[in-house]
């Protein structure tokens, strides 16, 4: 099962490395990780995800906790989480087919970055399968290079707010 843990920790040199090292030590694979200051300038949050079962991810979220550095830890796997990634697509783009790519990013709400003369460069946001349908979309063209962020993600606000 796939883990979103989100680990509010200080905003100092090392914090990353120890935890990301503490998570490759138990063995595991970390499919995404992201990383961003928060409201507080003291505090970072990582969002990771991982492959593992619900008492390995316990253990590994008691183990984080142990670190002077972390502050919170919440795993939205279970949670009705807003989850978003990024990602920057390089398209074949010459001109005979330049209106149909961008006609393709307009109904995946992308953004046209940049503009080459024989390239487009896409911005898409959006949860995996919509990023994999552009990206199925766009194949067909040419894809010249693909970049990804690792995903965010935060539990919705809840009805009462």
């Amino acid at each position: 099962m796939m883990h979103v843990l989100s680990i509010l920790v200080e905003n100092k040199p090392g914090v990353l490395s120890r935890i990301s090292g503490l998570i490759s030590r138990r063995g595991f694979n970390i499919e995404s990780l992201s990383v961003g200051p928060t409201e507080d300038p003291n505090l970072s949050r990582i969002t990771t995800i991982l492959e593992c079962d619900d008492v390995t991810s316990e253990q590994l979220t008691k183990q984080l906790h142990k670190l002077i550095s972390v502050h919170k830890i919440t795993d939205l796997a279970g949670e009705d989480a807003i989850e978003r990634e990024l990602v920057l697509f390089k398209v074949n783009a010459p001109a005979e087919t330049r209106s149909e790519i961008i006609e393709i990013a307009n109904i995946f709400r992308a953004k046209i970055v940049d503009v080459g003369r024989s390239s487009l460069a896409i911005e898409a946001t959006g949860n995996q399968s919509k990023l994999k349908g552009i990206e199925d979309l766009l194949r067909a063209y040419g894809l010249k290079e693909i970049i990804r962020t690792g995903k965010v993600a935060m539990s919705r606000s809840s009805k009462e707010d």
